[in-house]
Parts: C-alpha cells; structure tokens; sequence
C-alpha cells in the first residue's frame, strides 16, 4: 500500500502538482553500542522477526574480535524496523526512550511467554484493553534494550453508521 502526497510547485509561472509516493514506513531503533547483533537474535527469538538486510563496518579496531554491525533490519509482521548502534558520534543519543511497538495477535499468553523466555519483562498482567487504539486484550513486556512491546488482540472494525 502506497501513500502519496501532492505538493503544489511553480515552474515558468504555472503551478504544477508534483506526487510523492511513500511506499514504507521503516522505523529505527538505536540499541547500546555493539549489542545490534544481540537485539537481532533476541527479536528473532521473542517476536518470531526475520532478518532481511545486515550493513557490517569492514574496518575494525584491533581490540574487537568481530566486525562492528552498524545496522540490521528486520521484518515483524509487514513492518520493518532498522536496528543500528548507538555510538558516541551517533546524532540520536536516546537509547530506548520514547519507543513504543505494538504486536497484534490472537494469543497474548503464548507471545508474552515467548518474549519473557527470550529476555524480556513482563510488566503487568494481561488486562482488558483502554484507549482508541488497543484491542481487546492487552499484554505488555519490555526487552533487554528498554523498548517497550505492547501485544494486543486485532482490533475490532468499528461500524461506519454514526447518528446525526
């Protein structure tokens, strides 16, 4: 599914409608330096992520054993999301704040326990869900990188009839 937006330009006087199509949203999540590849694995293990892309720095120190994994990404769902280190001359400098993900899926219980197994907390009970945009019910768990994963049930269409 693809989003356009129309913007008005001027050329020789005339106005021209120029479209830009977005076909993708990706977001980045900036992990503590070298711990990307431990993200990959724990997103794998937790969430069921496969990884689609790996970008490696070629030169390394000569105290790191591996090369450094500047970012992957990796697909949940139909979203894709970029991992990438959060290094010293990195411009964003939050590690985990201000992230929240939300999982869709039928069985809040098997996904929670997964995720708990793979190294995330619990944090709460699975409840009924409030707000606009949560489901019916609603689990949430924080991984080791401080990113907090809401996992709810779909929500439910809601009818278009609304009385005037």
């Amino acid at each position: 599914m693809a989003t356009e937006v129309t913007n008005g330009a001027e050329t020789n006087g005339e106005s021209v409608e120029k479209t830009v199509t977005f076909t993708a949203v990706k977001s980045q999540v900036f992990v503590e330096a070298t711990k990307v590849n431990d993200a990959v694995l724990f997103y794998k293990s937790a969430f069921g992520a496969e990884e689609v892309n790996r970008v490696s720095q070629p030169k390394r120190k000569a105290d790191q054993e591996m090369p450094l994994l500047q970012s992957a990404e990796i697909k949940l769902g139909s979203a894709s999301i970029i991992l990438a280190d959060a290094s010293d001359d990195d411009t964003v400098k939050t590690v985990g704040s201000g992230v929240v993900f939300c999982l869709e899926t039928e069985d809040i219980e098997a996904a929670v326990d997964r995720a708990v197994k793979a190294g995330a907390v619990a944090d709460g009970e699975i409840t009924e869900g409030e707000g606009a945009w949560f489901g019916g019910r609603v689990g949430k768990v924080k991984d080791p990188y401080g990113i907090v994963w809401v996992i709810t049930t779909p929500t439910a269409k809601k009818s278009a009839n609304v009385e005037a």
